[in-house]
């Protein structure tokens, strides 16, 4: 009787109108950042330069936390400083991993793991929680295959940022 029961939860929660809230997007949310971290062996993955143009905010998670927002700042050696919004932020180690999506090259978040920095690879910048600092990594992933939409990762897609209008002429005086 136990295992019917077991089973028909399942299928109720897995069949439920709140998508987010099935089976499918709980496996997705313990492979999705695995197959992520996984492309740091990559070296054409990782991001060797902090790329401008960030959006001012972007979603964040700590790895087996809620999801937070983190803000998006730049130091004058032009390396990223972001400043973590919300609960759960490690303070005993650990690195951020700012994800880019490898088609269209949009910053699609920030995942924070809890786990060994990654050897030798370039750090674009530092996560800030409270008096907690993280060092910042890049990697570019295939967005597509690691998020599902109707469960997406990092929670609600960053908003696209229109790039700068063009400055107008600057004109002389002519003498």
């Amino acid at each position: 009787m136990l295992p019917r029961i077991l089973a028909l939860t399942l299928l109720a929660v897995g069949c439920s109108r709140d998508s987010s809230r099935s089976p499918a997007c709980g496996l997705a949310l313990i492979a999705g950042p695995t197959i992520i971290q996984q492309q740091l062996s990559n070296p054409r993955a990782v991001i060797l330069d902090a790329p401008r143009g960030l959006p001012e905010s972007l979603p964040a998670m700590v790895i087996q936390q809620q999801q937070a927002q983190v803000t998006v700042g730049y130091d004058a050696d032009g390396r990223i400083v972001m400043g973590y919004r919300g609960t759960g932020f490690p303070t005993q180690g650990g690195y951020g991993l700012l994800v880019v999506d490898d088609t269209s090259q949009r910053a699609m978040g920030v995942l924070i793991l809890e786990s060994e920095e990654p050897a030798q690879h370039p750090r674009l910048g530092t996560i800030v929680g409270g008096s907690a600092a993280l060092h910042l990594y890049g990697v570019r992933v295939d967005w597509a295959s690691v998020s599902n939409p109707r469960c997406p990762l990092l929670g609600a897609p960053p908003p696209v940022t229109a790039p700068a209008p063009p400055a107008p002429p600057v004109s002389t005086p002519s003498s």
